[in-house]
């Protein structure tokens, strides 16, 4: 079977309202759809690449090949996890989770959208959550990074709630115009401090290796983990990108 040799596709996080995960070809569509229909308003432009400014169908042919892209050239130490978001069987956004050189630095970066019509009612912090367990509690990361341009206070607002930090700014030229971004760190300290929303993992111990850790690592030898409280890129879609 396929998942014989691409073990990620066995790999779930859950939220109480979501379920992340690579998507088949027909919910890959789904996503592509979704961002057809529109992730943002016009007048502004949240992506250090602007793809959404591509017309409807080549920004939704942009999803697939993106992420297709993504998959191929996974290496444990440059990997970019793109994961599906799920709210009731539906797809709503994108949240993906990428790093290099992982098993030396152990730091992650993330970077997701969602869809138009499922903005603004938590979800953003959901998915954030869902990635941040799976980088400090199953796959042992350090640090987080994050970033968002400075007219992004969305984005902020659910950084905020995770703990993050300030950690400098980058200077940009986003559609011709000088673009100040915001960086942003979370430490595990200041993760473990924050985290409010029940997490839980499954899948993730065949996948280990591909992370570049190994498989009989001792903290996460065992069963798959659970949040505490838990009662069981060359499109710059990661970075700059809104936190919905």
């Amino acid at each position: 079977m396929l998942i014989d040799h691409w073990p990620l596709l066995g790999l779930r996080l859950s939220t109480p309202r979501l379920e992340l995960r690579l998507p088949g070809d027909n919910e890959l569509a789904e996503l592509a759809d979704l961002a057809a229909e529109g992730i943002h308003e016009p007048d502004r432009m949240p992506f250090l690449v602007p793809w959404t400014d591509l017309p409807p169908a080549e920004r939704a042919r942009s999803v697939v090949q993106h992420h297709w892209l993504r998959r191929g050239n996974w290496s444990p130490d440059n990997w970019a996890l793109t994961l599906a978001v799920f709210e009731s069987g539906r797809v709503v956004g994108l949240q993906s989770v990428f790093a290099r050189d992982f098993a030396v630095l152990r730091q992650v970066s993330t970077g997701s959208w969602l869809g138009s019509r499922y903005q603004r009612r938590g979800i953003g912090t959901e998915m954030r959550a869902a990635v941040l367990h799976l980088a400090f509690e199953g796959l042992e990361a350090l640090e987080a990074t994050s970033g968002a341009f400075e007219d992004n206070a969305t984005s902020f607002a659910v950084s905020q709630k995770h703990g993050y930090e300030l950690d400098g700014i980058d200077r940009h030229a986003v559609r011709g115009r000088p673009t100040t971004m915001r960086r942003l760190r979370l430490t595990r300290a200041r993760w473990q401090a924050h985290q409010q929303v029940p997490v839980s993992i499954s899948g993730l111990r065949p996948c280990r290796q591909m992370f570049g850790l190994p498989q009989e690592d001792l903290h996460a030898a065992g069963s798959d983990s659970v949040a505490p409280g838990d009662p069981g890129d060359p499109q710059g879609l990661g970075r700059g990108v809104p936190q919905y």
